[in-house]
């Protein structure tokens, strides 16, 4: 039995040989049609191996099929398309060579592929239809692939044969899902249309469906529902997400297999990445909907994580990542204040029950071992960790400062070494997507951190495990890149953000660890940064908040290293302050009050829409400056070449007294009294500036006397 199969395909290996030699020497068309046909018949039983497929490569090569599919005679007594269904059937065999798949003669067929995809088929059609899609999978594979299908049309092509629902067009989906796979951006900006059109199936079928397929569209719809394009902004995209809503919410709500639950929570966590929780509706359904979602996903964590056995978590990963994005939109509705989706019960149930989750979280990270920081999920867990702590400070206290040198050390490890712990499908949320190399952990970790280095215990151990060091230098690195960024304004970016954290932080170290910021090297290196970047920062208006953030946390700083050489007088010290000055002096305005006559003090237009972010840090910066004149005896040259006083002058006798509130006036006063005691100069400027009078009639004391001693 065995000789004789084997000598069977040796027959056929023979036959093979033979047509490829009457191929290369064939005397006209119709005997090399001869010889061809024979070729395609061996093909198509896939009697052919690699090394054969190569010898009727170069046999053949892409002339003749080129000829078979532009050919408009078919032979005698043969179907139309008998040439085209040819030419197709060799260029399949040649693409399963993947080195022939990226070929341009093959990536130049593409139209006619898609043409294919787009005509109706007969029942004697479908090898075509299927060699087609044969060619189209291994061209997706390749390289250059991706890319030349997008632009030459297949997008389209693919949908339309799918929606058709001809022979074959589950492949097409299959070619979509790959498609979207590595270049979902592209080809939601060239074919949103047909994708709606395919996502408005794929969800009316999931709404309908009542069985098995239910949960396999689970598995597909995360794919057809883009970062890139706003479903929410119209129509047709709001009603696949109010069906996809409508669907989940039976999914979830009756009992579930664990094989069955997963991809829901993947779906649903697909959804959140792309539009929030825009897509759960309002009311009573929608928020007992989103508080069992954000349910199920701290059960999963804690079934997953609590588990003790490693293999069990390897296989969960995916899901819990899911779990991970559903958990952060629960922390986010749970703080909403407008419009919230949630009763205030439900928000307090719900933050217990993510506590509980996020024990878990800290369990699982503790045991983490060195040799598995590169795991993409690890990063997933403390991201998702990092916005939990940046909200809920009271919880876990005790078990988040036992992670803390893991979580110090595993920022540092990442950040210096640049490492390519690249994000699992899940893991980035879409306001995030693209801004942040993967291996940025410590951006999720700066406000909880800010909040950390207020209180004693976690700032001491964020001290010893090194946070400031490896702070300072990840704020060089964010002002790089910073200034590196195109000076239009911009919406706040993340590196913008990060950079407000961090002078958050070292603003907390500089009041709660002066010796701190004294001893350790690192701070002066920052003073430099802050000397360096004020003046480059404040012209541009719309980095105000930063720039108040780096002009207080620089004179604060100043105060401490006031004996260091970078503020003895030099230049870079010169235009940090005067630029300081302007900071500080132009945040108040005289204009007219609408309820009486005459001028009242208000915060200046250009500060208006900031303020609320920089009010407290504009009273600080004030009082920090007035510290810093006693100590750094060139400041006063500095305060009057800027007109400073005169400025504050001019300001305090323009308007009434009674629109100056007490908190105000302390400030003004702390500056005034402070160069007017270091300076003769600045004393004569407010005397000649009508100073005593301003000074009675605001009750500011301690000037008058300051004036009377001369």
């Amino acid at each position: 039995h065995f000789p004789a199969m084997a000598s069977d395909s040796g027959d056929r290996l023979a036959t093979l040989k033979r047509c490829l030699s009457v191929l290369r020497d064939a005397r006209n068309d119709s005997e090399q049609f001869a010889a061809l046909l024979l070729v395609t018949k061996a093909v198509r039983a896939g009697e052919v191996d690699a090394k054969t497929r190569r010898q009727i490569f170069n046999a053949i090569g892409f002339t003749f099929p080129t000829r078979l599919l532009i050919s408009q005679q078919p032979p005698a007594d043969c179907p139309p398309h008998t040439f085209r269904a040819l030419g197709l059937t060799l260029l399949a065999c040649f693409c399963t060579d993947p080195e022939l798949a990226g070929h341009s003669q093959i990536l130049n067929k593409i139209p006619t592929f898609n043409d294919v995809l787009l005509s109706p088929c007969d029942p004697d059609c479908t090898s075509m239809v299927d060699d087609v899609y044969q060619c189209l999978s291994a061209v997706l594979a390749t390289a250059r692939g991706p890319r030349e299908l997008v632009t030459k049309g297949t997008v389209s092509a693919l949908c339309q044969a799918y929606l058709n629902g001809g022979h074959g067009s589950e492949r097409a989906l299959t070619l979509l899902v790959g498609l979207l796979a590595v270049a979902e951006a592209k080809c939601w900006q060239r074919d949103a249309p047909q994708l709606l059109a395919v996502l408005s199936k794929l969800s009316s079928d999931f709404l309908k469906a009542e069985d098995m397929t239910k949960f396999e569209l689970c598995e597909v719809l995360p794919r057809f529902i883009p970062l890139s394009y706003p479903l929410t902004e119209n129509s047709q995209g709001s009603d696949c997400l109010c069906r996809l809503y409508k669907g989940l919410a039976d999914v979830l709500g009756s009992k579930l297999s664990q094989s069955q639950r997963d991809p829901a929570l993947k779906l649903a966590a697909s959804l959140v990445q792309a539009c929030g929780a825009e897509w759960i509706p309002a009311g009573s359904a929608g928020s007992k909907f989103l508080a069992l979602l954000v349910n199920l996903a701290c059960v999963e964590v804690r079934l997953t994580l609590e588990e003790p056995d490693p293999l069990e978590v390897e296989g969960k990963k995916e899901v819990v990542t899911a779990c991970y994005v559903l958990m952060e939109m629960g922390i986010q509705e749970c703080l909403r204040e407008e419009n919230p989706l949630l009763e205030n019960v439900q928000k307090l149930q719900l933050m217990r029950i993510m506590e509980e989750a996020f024990g878990a979280v800290i369990f699982y990270l503790i045991q983490v071992k060195q040799e598995e920081l590169q795991d993409p999920f690890i990063f997933a867990s403390v991201r998702v960790l990092g916005a939990w702590m940046a909200e809920e400070t009271s919880s876990l206290k005790q078990e988040i400062c036992e992670l803390l040198p893991f979580l110090v050390d595993y920022a540092s490890k990442l950040f210096k070494e640049g490492s390519p712990a690249v994000s699992l499908p899940q893991a980035e949320l879409v306001s995030t997507k693209g801004s942040a190399l993967p291996q940025d952990a410590l951006r999720f970790l700066l406000p909880a951190f800010c909040h950390l280095t207020a209180e004693d215990k976690p700032r001491d151990i964020l001290i010893a495990e090194g946070a400031p060091a490896l702070l300072c230098e990840y704020f060089l690195q964010q002002w790089e890149v910073l200034t590196s960024e195109s000076t239009a304004p911009a919406p706040l970016t993340s590196t913008e953000m990060s950079l407000q954290t961090m002078c958050g932080i070292f603003l907390n170290l500089v009041v709660t660890a002066p010796d701190l910021v004294r001893r350790d090297k690192t701070f002066s290196s920052l003073m430099d940064v802050l000397l360096k970047s004020l003046p480059l920062l404040l012209p541009q208006k719309h980095h105000l908040v930063l720039a108040a953030n780096i002009a207080t946390l620089g004179l604060m700083m100043a105060r401490i290293l006031a004996g260091s050489a970078a503020l003895q007088g030099t230049q870079r010290a010169k235009e940090f302050f005067g630029a300081a000055v302007r900071f500080l002096s132009e945040a108040h305005v005289a204009q007219a009050d609408p309820g009486r006559d005459g001028l009242a003090l208000a915060v200046s237009p250009a500060y208006a829409s900031a303020w609320d972010d920089i009010a407290e840090l504009w009273f600080l910066g004030m009082q920090a400056w007035a510290g810093c004149v006693p100590l750094l005896p060139w400041l006063p040259h500095t305060a009057l070449q800027a007109r400073w006083l005169q400025g504050m002058a001019q300001l305090l006798s323009q308007v009434a007294p009674a629109s100056v509130d007490c908190e105000l006036v302390t400030a003004f006063q702390a500056v005034l009294v402070e160069l007017a005691r270091a300076s003769q100069q600045c004393r004569d400027v407010i005397v000649s500036h009508h100073g005593m009078e301003w000074a009675n009639l605001y009750g500011m004391a301690a000037l008058e006397q300051c004036l009377a001693e001369q």
